[in-house]
């Protein structure tokens, strides 16, 4: 991989999609007003300037906004329980037993080592979800045939596609549809899409996580009108089962859990290279989709319309293609949206560092002393988790802000280095490279748990543990042993990958936001007006950011107080929003 590409990118500004090109900044309540003005006209022929948000959208999520699915009752309530109430798929979901494959929980055994695993990963077999402490470690035969050896065929006979095992389809969506409930904004978007499809069109290739929750994504992205090819950013954290019911609904998926380095851009090349068909939309998080169009198929990346990025990783790597004069498309960066920060970044750690460490290391939380690397939104949730907990809570920052505010919430700040020896756990959360090094691990002390947070899997060194006098132990799933020519150990989890998605759950609800803002960013790029969006990187407009919240209010019942004329122009806002200005820190 470019490494120029995986460096730490230097700040720069992001321009957000106002005609006239203002950086951050520079937005003002004024400024913000006249934009919700632009938004209120948008599509009468009557606006004086071009809309901020395309008149598509715009009319999409108002009557998405307007829609409230009806609250499922207990099936022993008095009141009638309709399951396909809102439900826009062209088929109805019929009420089913779960089918398990032949072999009994297959989905729960561990992935062997195949052949074409990379030295990378050749330390420790990687595995699926069963992260039981008691749970056993032993093989299922076929789990030494890799995917790509398989010839698999789905019920409608299509192929396009490769997976872990199409047997698990039934399994997989009922996933699926318990996400769905969880997920009202995007099903909001759903029944809102069924007059026009907005992505009518769009030939989107995407690289995230194929989990349940992404699975709602995708398939509200071709009930809106696209087509949509995709593979997994993280060789771990893809659950078999539902690219297995993705795959059964003859949609173009190519990942599964424990896949090789090599696997890993097989899998992603599997989605670009395809004879008659050019994708001319990239939804990626981590950059791995946009690096690998973008080194293998030039022609291809020129085409696109737009790439929508949801991680500090990816943007990272986008700058620096923007500084190189290298980016020719335009993209949306969602990883610095408000929705995304305030809400994925921190709730969706805050409540899943907890039972990741559970499931992982059987942790006991009360009196352990923990480093956490980074207090940005990350670091923020997995700090107050294990401070809740009765952990004492180190915190190590670069950013004299964000180590003020770790102060203020209690935290000591200290230097790695520093703290290093008497620790129980260290935590990164920076998405940055080379945060935890072999210096810092031979100081650690016995038993002291190892483990990432951060988008990239760079952050922990883990290559400097791949020595002849450091023994690595397989314990069970995500968890290894290293051990010390002096018989001390460290365990580490999830090889240093993202710890929560490779070992764990996480809240549907949280991810809904993230999700929702995604589909927008995609519906917004693909449908702007020509000139609109130069080659470089966007943020959301603040009118999305508050759509994609106001989506979400219908869940828990919340009225929002409307503002007086007088008192919107005393706050020289419009009554609609937006009602923050930009640089607004929430």
């Amino acid at each position: 991989m470019d490494s120029s590409l995986n460096s730490k990118a230097e700040t720069q500004s992001v321009t957000p999609p106002l005609e006239d090109n203002a950086s951050i900044g520079e937005s003002s309540h004024s400024d913000e007003a006249a934009i919700s003005s632009s938004l209120e006209t948008a599509g009468d022929g009557n606006s004086s300037r071009p809309p901020t948000i395309s008149s598509k959208l715009l009319r999409m999520l108002e009557a998405a906004t307007n829609w409230r699915p009806a609250l499922i009752k207990m099936q022993n309530s008095d009141e009638v329980f309709d399951e396909n109430d809102g439900a826009v798929s062209e088929a109805p979901r019929t009420k089913r037993q779960i089918q398990y494959p032949e072999q009994t929980r297959e989905f729960d055994s561990r992935l062997t080592k195949t052949g074409r695993r990379s030295s990378s990963h050749s330390i420790s077999h990687s595995s699926t979800d069963s992260n039981s402490s008691g749970g056993s470690d032993a093989e299922n035969p076929q789990d030494e045939v890799s995917p790509r050896d398989l010839q698999q065929i789905n019920s409608k006979g299509n192929r396009d596609f490769c997976i872990k095992n199409i047997k698990m389809a039934d399994f997989g969506r009922r996933e699926i549809e318990l996400a769905e409930d969880e997920m009202t904004a995007l099903m909001a978007l759903r029944k809102a899409a069924q007059g026009e499809k907005p992505l009518a069109g769009a030939k989107i290739v995407g690289c995230t996580h194929v989990t349940a929750q992404t699975a709602v994504l995708f398939e509200t992205l071709m009930v809106l009108g696209a087509q949509c090819r995709w593979a997994a950013c993280n060789i771990y954290s893809t659950q078999n089962e539902v690219a297995a019911a993705l795959a059964e609904q003859d949609f173009p998926v190519f990942a599964w859990k424990g896949e090789s380095e090599d696997d890993f851009w097989w899998c992603i090349d599997r989605c670009v290279n395809v004879e008659g068909w050019e994708p001319n939309m990239i939804l990626d998080d981590g950059g791995d989709m946009t690096h690998w169009m973008y080194k293998k198929y030039p022609h291809l990346f020129k085409k696109v319309k737009g790439i929508v990025e949801e991680s500090i990783t990816g943007i990272h790597r986008l700058h620096h293609l923007s500084k190189a004069g290298k980016l020719c498309v335009p993209a949306i960066n969602v990883n610095d949206s408000v929705t995304k920060q305030k809400f994925d970044n921190l709730y969706c750690c805050r409540e899943s560092i907890l039972d990741s460490l559970k499931k992982t290391a059987d942790i006991m939380f009360g009196g352990k002393q923990v480093a956490v690397c980074g207090y940005g939104e990350v670091g923020k949730g997995c700090s107050a988790a294990l401070k809740a907990m009765g952990s004492v809570v180190y915190v190590t920052e670069i950013d004299p802000i964000c180590a003020l505010q770790a102060c203020m919430d209690g935290f000591r700040v200290a230097k790695l280095s520093d703290i290093v020896r008497q620790v129980d756990m260290v935590i990164t959360c920076t998405g940055n490279k080379n945060v935890v090094l072999r210096e810092h691990m031979d100081r650690m002390k016995n038993g002291c748990v190892v483990c990432n947070m951060g988008r990239s899997n760079t952050e922990i060194d883990v290559s400097s543990l791949t020595t002849t006098e450091l023994v690595w132990q397989h314990v069970r799933a995500q968890v290894d042993h290293i051990i010390w020519p002096d018989g001390k150990r460290i365990v580490l989890l999830a090889e240093g990958r993202v710890l929560n998605l490779s070992s764990s759950t996480v809240p549907i609800y949280v991810l809904s936001i993230t999700a929702t803002t995604q589909a927008l960013a995609l519906i917004e790029l693909f449908n702007a007006p020509e000139g609109r969006y130069k080659q470089d990187i966007y943020l959301l407009p603040k009118k999305l950011d508050e759509y994609v919240a106001s989506l979400h209010l219908q869940t828990f019942d919340a009225h929002l107080t409307e503002l007086t004329d007088e008192q919107a122009k005393y706050m020289g806002l419009s009554k609609y929003g937006p009602f923050k200005p930009s640089y607004y820190r929430y």
